[in-house]
């Protein structure tokens, strides 16, 4: 059985929203978009190489996957994300889109999303998710996330959609592995636990 990682940048506040750049998702007239590119760093960097050398196929929603779709085949095939990215098999969970999808290797759920993403994870590749809060949401309500890796910035915005939403459900986590690149961003690597006795 497959694991299913969620991999996102937060602020300090745990605002996800608009990460890459200004106008990524200015939903609820979100004005401060862009805010992780002047954190990253070679430490950051290589981690984000190792993760998508670990392989195994990526799930987006809508939004996230529009925004990557419009911006990665279009960069240089010597770039290392890009080719990971390009190459990479890809499933959408959308009400909206419709196939063919755009962007090579992109796949469509059918059906319910998350009855197909438990059925994709019985399958031996792993799912790597970015970004994609709604979609995420979703998955935590439905217990099929197995890792989170959390590119906590030390900023906060003060306004925005979060991760961890009031009403969203509760979860016990623990923290496996944890780095701090140079400008001060911590990487933690959570995974589900059972929650303390008493």
């Amino acid at each position: 059985m497959s694991k299913l990682v969620v991999n996102t940048n937060l602020t300090l506040d745990g605002v996800m929203q608009s990460p890459a750049d200004p106008d990524e998702d200015r939903r609820d007239g979100f004005e401060h978009g862009g805010w992780a590119p002047p954190y990253f760093d070679q430490v950051m960097g290589d981690v984000a190489a190792e993760g998508i050398a670990k392989g195994g196929a990526m799930l987006f929603g809508r939004r996230t996957y529009e925004h990557f779709a419009s911006f990665w085949p279009t960069q240089p095939d010597d770039n290392q994300f890009a080719s990971v990215l390009n190459n990479r098999q890809k499933y959408v969970a959308s009400t909206t889109l419709e196939e063919p999808l755009s962007w090579s290797n992109s796949t469509l759920l059918q059906g319910d999303a998350m009855e197909a993403v438990a059925k994709l994870k019985e399958q031996p590749d792993d799912l790597v998710v970015l970004g994609s809060g709604e979609l995420v949401q979703s998955l935590m309500r439905s217990n099929l996330v197995d890792e989170y890796v959390l590119l906590i910035h030390p900023l906060v915005l003060g306004s925005g959609r979060r991760l961890f939403t009031d009403g969203g459900s509760p979860a016990a986590l623990r923290l496996v592995d944890t780095q701090t690149t140079t400008a001060g961003v911590v990487i933690a690597t959570y995974q589900p636990a059972q929650p303390p006795a008493g």
